[in-house]
C-alpha cells in the first residue's frame, strides 16, 4: 500500500487506508466508468472540521512503459502534485493517498485532498462579476498569476494535459492594489513529464485555448504575460 499522509493522527498508519474508504459524503464528481474500472470524487468533512475532497477508484489505472500491467491513476496524480508544491506551483494539498488490491485483485485507490478555501472556478468568478467588482487591473494580475503558476510547471517539464478552463481556480482578497490575487490548478490526473519545456508549454497552452471562453484580447494578455515569464515566445500562441 502507498500512503502520503494523513490529517487524523488518532488513527493508526495501517488503518488509515479504510479510514478514509469508509467516508462518505456528497458526489461532487459522479463515479464514471473508464480506464477499466471506476472514478468519482466526494466532498468530506474531517473529524477536525476540514472540508476535504476524496477521489475514490476501483480498478483505475493507466499503464506505461514502467507500469506495463496497470497502476492507478491516483498514484499518478499523488506524484505530479507532489512535484508541484516544489515548483511552488499552486495546487491542492494531499491530506492522505494509498492504493492497494482488493480480494479478487482489483485495484482500490483513493486521494485525498483540502478543499482550496475560498477559491472558485474562474468561469464561476467571472460569471459571479468578480472581474467588474475588482476592476481590469485585478484582472491583469489574474492572468499573471495563471501564467506564471503555468510557465513554473512548464519550466519543470511538466504537462498537466487536460487544461481545461474548469481546472483553473481563482481567489481574490481585498481590495483595489492591495487585493492578493492567487491562481490555482486542479485535476492533474493526466499530468505527465515532457522531455523538454516548450513541448509541454505548447501542448498545454493550445489545449487551454482551445477548452476555454477568453477572448481574443484576454488571450493576447495572457500569452503575453506567459511568454514575457517563459522567456521566449511560443510558437503557435
Amino acid at each position: 500500500m502507498a500512503v502520503q499522509c494523513a490529517a487524523e493522527t488518532d488513527v493508526a498508519p495501517q488503518d488509515r487506508f479504510d479510514y478514509f474508504w469508509n467516508q462518505r459524503g456528497e458526489w461532487v464528481e459522479e463515479p464514471n466508468v473508464r480506464r477499466g474500472g471506476e472514478s468519482g470524487v466526494q466532498r468530506v468533512v474531517s473529524s477536525n472540521g476540514q472540508l476535504l475532497y476524496v477521489k475514490r477508484q476501483t480498478g483505475h489505472i493507466y499503464r506505461s512503459w514502467l507500469h506495463p500491467f496497470g497502476r492507478p491513476t491516483v498514484l499518478r496524480e499523488r506524484d505530479a502534485l507532489t512535484v508541484m508544491h516544489l515548483l511552488d506551483v499552486r495546487v491542492p494539498e494531499i491530506v492522505f493517498c494509498g492504493a492497494q488490491r482488493d480480494p479478487v485483485h482489483k485495484w482500490r485507490a483513493l486521494l485525498v485532498t483540502k478543499s482550496l478555501d475560498g477559491f472558485e472556478e474562474i468561469e464561476h468568478w467571472y460569471a459571479g462579476g468578480g472581474r467588474e467588482r475588482h476592476g481590469e487591473a485585478v484582472h491583469d494580475r489574474v492572468l499573471k498569476d495563471l501564467a506564471e503558476n503555468l510557465v513554473r510547471m512548464h519550466k519543470g517539464r511538466w504537462q498537466h494535459s487536460c487544461l481545461y478552463i474548469k481546472h483553473v481556480f481563482v481567489r481574490v482578497t481585498g481590495e483595489g492594489e492591495a487585493a492578493k490575487v492567487e491562481v490555482a490548478l486542479i485535476d492533474l490526473e493526466k499530468c505527465r513529464h515532457r522531455l523538454t519545456a516548450r513541448r509541454a508549454a505548447s501542448n498545454d497552452m493550445k489545449q487551454l485555448r482551445r477548452h476555454s471562453s477568453f477572448s481574443t484580447t484576454d488571450w493576447q494578455k495572457l500569452v503575453y504575460f506567459y511568454e514575457t515569464a517563459f522567456g521566449s515566445a511560443i510558437k503557435g500562441l
